[in-house]
């Protein structure tokens, strides 16, 4: 497995996918070919049926600018190896094709080109499984994120530590603004009056709402184009820092303290990425939000002192009881449902934390078993429920937007 370094990334919304990867790529090609007179980018699949609501084109041409880029949306049509396909061209002054290549946008900002060698780094881990890695602590008397000291170095603290700062700084961006978002669901901000209405809520009630209120700012930032930490997606960045930034407040947590709890989470997110997918586009909402919940969940155990085996149980509930959630975004945009997921998902987070440690770590179904099932049934989803927005809840609101003659963008374009 990759370092957790390419798990947690620093970007900006609203979609690792859709936004970090595509600037990625653009830079790259740009870059490859920086004497071209303009570009051409066809976008296949999920990011051409979301991305517009998504920024995908926005991000692009801002990425390629000053020179021009032609964006062709190929919403019905989808490359070989992966949902999010993008094909550069590069064109001289007589529009002749100069060059060409075809790229993915794999999830979670990371790309992948059809030779299979673009952005390949090293293994660092050398286990690739949850059991082997807890057979690990224990014949070693260590802990989860004592193994990714050994596998990263010391200086994985440092990175961490940056990590947490910007998910701190996403919390309180998003905590001070008010209004709506943009796009056309002129969908308001909520974090501001939940975080308000906190303060005068009873002790039980307080935690509850400022859970909802941290996960709600940074889903919110990252509905905006703010910049947010990957983790391990951008519709999904709310749900670990939330979750985080609430036990640092409630039980004053040493900031090295969250750092082996954020690479405790890394290691799970890490096992869905290598082992699964945590693609919207491929695997539906499960990879994001059920895996942002299952590295929060692992992450609050460590905190609360769990063992390795009760950590592996936490993670494991915390994406089991997201297994099959669909990929349906209101208009193409992060926003409904995605947004309260977060929230719900940090909710659950705790909860999934609190239930291992009531338990001695032994259950039925391993974390490994979960996430295997996650992405052979993101694999047997219909492509309408994968980041198309063509079915569910987007295609209810398509529906409910004619029949009320309502102001509504369709993403599915013919």
């Amino acid at each position: 497995m990759k370092s957790i370094k390419e798990l947690y990334k620093v970007g900006n919304g609203p979609s690792s996918s859709h936004t970090i990867g595509p600037k990625k790529a653009a830079e790259f090609f740009k870059n490859k070919y920086p004497n071209a007179k303009s570009y051409r980018a066809k976008l296949y699949g999920s990011l051409a049926a979301t991305g517009k609501g998504h920024l995908t084109d926005w991000v692009i041409k801002n990425e390629i600018a000053p020179k021009e880029i032609e964006i062709i949306w190929h919403y019905n049509e989808e490359l070989p190896l992966h949902p999010n396909g993008i094909e550069f061209e590069a064109l001289d002054d007589s529009n002749n094709c100069l060059g060409k290549w075809r790229v993915y946008s794999i999830g979670g900002g990371a790309l992948k080109d059809e030779a299979g060698t673009f952005e390949e780094t090293q293994n660092v881990y050398d286990l690739k499984s949850m059991n082997q890695i807890l057979n690990w602590t224990e014949s070693n008397g260590k802990t989860i994120c004592d193994y990714v000291e050994e596998r990263e170095g010391a200086e994985i603290w440092d990175y961490l530590g940056g990590i947490w700062n910007v998910m701190k700084d996403s919390i309180q961006r998003g905590l001070d603004k008010e209004g709506s978002l943009p796009g056309v669901l002129k969908l308001a901000r909520k974090a501001s009056s939940y975080y308000s209405k906190a303060q005068n809520s009873s002790e039980f009630m307080q935690k509850i709402n400022l859970t909802f209120a941290y996960a709600l700012a940074v889903a919110e930032e990252n509905a905006s184009g703010g910049v947010v930490v990957t983790a391990p997606t951008c519709g999904s960045c709310g749900v670990v820092p939330g979750v985080l930034y609430l036990l640092k407040k409630t039980y004053n947590f040493s900031d090295s303290k969250i750092l082996r709890a954020l690479a405790t989470a890394g290691i799970v997110g890490n096992l869905a990425k290598h082992n699964a997918s945590i693609s919207g586009a491929e695997v539906g909402c499960q990879g994001e939000i059920g895996v942002a919940c299952a590295m929060a969940a692992a992450a609050s155990t460590k905190l609360w002192g769990g063992t390795p085996a009760q950590i592996e149980y936490a993670a494991e509930m915390g994406l089991e009881h997201h297994l099959g959630l669909t990929c349906d975004p209101i208009a193409g945009l992060v926003q409904i449902p995605c947004i309260e997921r977060n929230a719900m998902a940090a909710s659950r987070a705790f909860e999934c934390a609190v239930f291992a440690l009531n338990s001695d770590g032994k259950h039925r179904i391993s974390l490994d078993e979960v996430i295997d099932t996650m992405g052979q049934t993101g694999r047997d989803l219909q492509a309408g429920y994968r980041e198309t927005s063509r079915a569910g809840l987007a295609k209810k609101w398509d529906i409910l937007c004619q029949k009320f003659n309502s102001v509504c963008f369709t993403t599915n374009q013919a």
